[in-house]
């Protein structure tokens, strides 16, 4: 069991802040996003270019996601 916190904009169009995920072991980043893109659709169009942290550390996609992890997503952020 993983737990998903959405933040700013993504909370927005997934309509929660965080929910409870069942993974099968050595699930990775990248499937972890189609899954949530399947899930919540509105989500589709961020997960591509979202910042994916797990247990508050910078994931990449091809990272994979222990058991009891904290996922959280965020959307880009530029600046100057």
């Amino acid at each position: 069991m993983i737990t998903v916190l959405f933040f700013a904009t993504l909370k927005d169009r997934a309509g929660t802040r965080r929910i409870e995920l069942e993974l099968t072991e050595g699930t990775q980043v990248r499937q972890l996003k189609s899954l949530l893109g399947e899930r919540f659709p509105a989500l589709r169009p961020a997960l591509g270019s979202c910042l994916v942290s797990v247990n508050r550390e910078y994931a990449a996609d091809e990272d994979v996601i222990p058991s009891g992890a904290e996922v959280a997503l965020f959307p880009p952020v530029s600046g100057g």
